[in-house]
């Protein structure tokens, strides 16, 4: 039912809108293997970590979607959807504005790319130099050139730091903005967009880096799982019932109409063993047999 509302609460609620200017972006090497800050030096690279992140004039918050199946046979006459595998997108731009100096985020990820390629002018164990002709490339091992967590991509409002501007509007209370992090996991540089120079007018050179991914974390998406008795939990690795060996003894029990007595004198401690599964198929079905030798011959009598 629509309510009519006042200033006071049209302006509390819609005049607080998120400003797409405010954000940070963390580029980060991997945290392991020989990419790091002292092999950037070596080849040449100038890196200010602070300034490259405070360089990234354009960045886009990425979006995912759930890949679905039809299932038309469930219900008559009804057309159903199941979601079977999430998917991200396959990469994210960022736009970098090159400093005068030492065009620091060209070098930086051509420098990144040529450890990818293992691209080198310099001829060693018989590899020719990358600029003879018949140079070729060989990739490195993808754990040495992947990021696993070290690019973030922070959204903050101007009210993340201090005060709102809208303070007399909610009462007199300070408010503060929010901030949205974007994890990103395995990432590194695929692509550099050419970059067009001229005679013409001058403008700010700009260099936009396509970065992949395998997936993102948004901070906060931590919903609980679900145990095997229908109770929440927080969020870890996914714990089976409690009661699932009374659940597997009943249901021998019924299906195949084995005795309590044969089932509370079963050993599982082997049972994924061979020795352990014969025993099992023998208490179960003792004429079986196993390579044309009788299950009763192959187990010794104190298994039995």
């Amino acid at each position: 039912m629509p309510q009519a509302l006042g200033i006071k609460e049209i302006k509390s609620k819609l005049l607080s809108p998120a400003l797409t200017s405010l954000y940070y972006v963390r580029i980060g090497l991997p945290s392991s293997g020989p990419l790091s800050v002292e092999y950037m030096k070596n080849s040449g690279v100038r890196l200010d970590q602070d300034r490259l992140n405070l360089m990234c004039c354009e960045a886009t918050l990425p979006g995912s979607r759930l890949a679905t199946l039809e299932q038309t046979n469930d219900r008559t006459g009804v057309t159903e959807r199941h979601a079977h595998r999430r998917q991200f997108d396959d990469r994210i731009d960022l736009t970098f504005y090159v400093n005068a100096e030492n065009y620091m985020p060209i070098r930086f990820f051509e420098t990144w790319m040529n450890f990818i390629s293992q691209q080198s002018t310099v001829k060693e164990d018989g590899k020719p130099s990358a600029t003879d002709k018949d140079y070729f490339y060989r990739m490195e091992y993808p754990d040495d050139y992947m990021s696993d967590n070290g690019m973030v991509i922070t959204k903050f409002e101007k009210s993340s730091f201090g005060n709102s501007g809208f303070v007399g509007f909610l009462g007199g209370r300070p408010t503060k903005g929010g901030e949205l992090n974007y994890t990103f996991i395995r990432t590194f540089p695929v692509s550099i967009t050419s970059m067009p120079i001229t005679y013409e007018a001058s403008n700010l050179l700009k260099c936009t880096v396509g970065m992949s991914y395998i997936r993102y974390v948004v901070d906060g998406a931590n919903p609980p799982i679900r145990n095997g008795n229908g109770n929440d939990r927080g969020s870890g690795l996914y714990e089976y019932p409690g009661n699932l060996d009374l659940n597997f003894s009943t249901g021998l029990n019924t299906d195949l109409g084995l005795t309590p007595d044969l089932l509370s004198n079963l050993d599982t401690s082997n049972a994924f063993t061979a020795q352990g599964q014969a025993s099992t198929n023998f208490l179960i079905n003792p004429g079986i047999n196993f390579g044309g030798t009788p299950v009763s011959e192959q187990i010794s009598p104190g298994q039995q």
